[in-house]
């Protein structure tokens, strides 16, 4: 009985036609086939890994809108005063408990139920509307 035991395989890059190990031949991403001094062994299945890094997609324009008119209700805010995504709550001159009032908002017009840990990660008018459409999708599926 044979065994091959690795702690490690890199390979840097697909190519089916090349061995990269003496031995060994790949015949698809998901498979190595290995021989040794003429016989073939089991081909061994190879498991995808967990992405490291997830990217996620802005939150829908809509949404940053919602969020934009509503901080400036809590904030009182002039019918002139320019707030976008980018704004931060503290520069529109938010405390902390105006930021619990505009969660609350949040929570409110969008039938959504915000963590206190969540709320405490939220800086920006686009983090709270990132945020809510998170929540949105999860509460769909």
């Amino acid at each position: 009985m044979a065994s091959f035991t690795s702690t490690s395989f890199c390979f840097t890059s697909f190519n089916p036609t090349k061995t990269l190990v003496p031995g060994c031949r790949i015949s698809n991403p998901d498979s190595v086939f290995f021989s040794l001094k003429g016989r073939t062994f089991q081909p061994i299945t190879l498991q995808s890994r967990v992405p490291r890094f997830q990217s996620a997609c802005a939150a829908k324009p809509e949404t940053v809108e919602k969020v934009c008119d509503i901080v400036k209700k809590q904030l009182a805010l002039p019918d002139g005063s320019v707030v976008t995504g980018e704004s931060k709550f503290s520069a529109l001159g938010a405390d902390s408990l105006d930021t619990v009032e505009i969660v609350m908002g949040l929570e409110e017009e969008f039938g959504i139920s915000v963590e206190e840990e969540s709320a405490q990660s939220i800086s920006t008018v686009q983090d709270a509307a990132d945020m809510i459409d998170k929540l949105l999708e999860s509460k769909s599926a």
